[in-house]
């Protein structure tokens, strides 16, 4: 397992991959809950096939896919469903979370979450490093990215935590409402920082 762990977080839209991008193409293992997330509703999996029976059979594809888009509709029009989901996957990505984190190797490792703020998890966090834009960005993104309307991409905001607590939480910001190059730099001071605290770390 890696000594140190970089909690990554954002809100929707805030381009939290553009980022964990960056710091994977320095050779760092980049664990992302979004990513796990979707790992454990693949076709034929357990908690897919739950999803199905909760949802009925239009929640999938034609090739036995999720649908992502319509699942996210349903969920943040019923508190009750929302609820009933979470309690199916927010174990199993935990787990799946917590065994990619030991295996992790490298000088520290970036763990991705949108919900490191609200869901605890920064407990697991040597620091976090919060991916900032303003609201107007996220929605903008968000609805261009996802096809979603702007009253959707809200409700979605509107459960996450707000962009003043994750700014309040955060050891370190990057502002992501400027160009790529401009990211590209930030990432590379950040590493330089992080590359430092974790071997200050094993020399406790």
């Amino acid at each position: 397992m890696s000594n140190f762990i970089v909690g990554l977080s954002g809100g929707i839209g805030s381009g939290k991959t553009a980022v964990s991008d960056r710091f994977a193409t320095r050779g760092i293992t980049v664990v992302d809950a979004d990513v796990i997330a979707r790992q454990v509703v693949e076709p034929g999996s357990d908690a897919l096939k739950a999803i199905q029976q909760h949802f009925g059979d239009a929640i999938v594809d034609a090739n036995g896919e999720l649908r992502r888009a319509e699942l996210r509709k349903r969920i943040f029009s019923n508190a009750e469903d929302k609820q009933w989901l979470e309690a199916l996957l927010h174990p199993l990505i935990a787990t799946e979370t917590l065994n990619q984190l030991e295996q992790a190797k490298g000088a520290y490792v970036i763990y991705v979450s949108p919900l490191l703020v609200e869901g605890g998890q920064k407990a697991l966090c040597d620091r976090l490093l919060v991916i900032d834009v303003p609201e107007s960005v996220q929605v903008a993104r968000t609805m261009t990215r996802d096809d979603n309307d702007r009253a959707q991409v809200e409700r979605i905001m509107a459960s996450q935590a707000s962009r003043q607590q994750r700014l309040d939480a955060a050891d370190d910001v990057v502002d992501n409402s400027g160009d790529i190059e401009q990211l590209d730099v930030k990432v590379e001071t950040l590493h330089q920082q992080y590359l430092a605290y974790a071997e200050e770390k094993k020399a406790q």
